[in-house]
């Protein structure tokens, strides 16, 4: 294993640095903690049943929040907020395939197995790529007007009076 500092330009240092990756991992792992803490405080404190509406919608709405993170961090970059979206996507969706197999029936509780949970997740992260990716090339479109070209033998005419 190498010791010492990374050196900038070296491999490492475009793995160990590149934003959507970085981006990624951080959602994945902060989409986890949510996941577990949701189960958790859902299966194992049952001082909390009184309160399932509060506590889903809690974790609802940390949920959606932190998905968020690379659509709202790589707005005007779509292929970087696909990509540290379905990083983040993808360790989520392991994580909620390995707590299928603590948490007995969770597919069947909430009716989503893995697989569709990681297309669900590739859906929503491509349907933003797309619309910022559209978005962009109408901002575009609107501050460079595109002008009429001028044909030829318009040019020839006027030359030749």
């Amino acid at each position: 294993m190498k010791e010492g500092p990374i050196k900038e330009g070296s491999a490492d240092h475009a793995a160990v640095a590149h934003p959507a990756l970085r981006t990624g991992l951080y959602t994945g792992a902060l989409l986890i903690v949510v996941l577990l803490g949701a189960l958790v405080a859902a299966n194992r404190i049952p001082a909390l049943e009184r309160y399932a509406l509060e506590r889903n919608a809690i974790s609802y709405t940390l949920f959606v929040l932190l998905m968020l993170i690379p659509i709202v961090r790589f707005w005007n970059h779509p292929i970087r907020m696909f990509a540290a979206g379905m990083i983040g996507w993808t360790l989520f969706v392991a994580a909620y395939d390995v707590t299928g197999m603590v948490f007995q029936n969770l597919f069947a509780a909430v009716r989503h197995t893995p697989f569709l949970a990681l297309a669900e997740g590739a859906v929503v992260y491509g349907v933003c790529s797309v619309i910022s990716w559209v978005g962009g090339m109408v901002i575009q479109a609107r501050r460079h007007p595109i002008l009429p070209g001028r044909k030829a033998a318009d040019q020839a005419a006027r030359h030749s009076r």
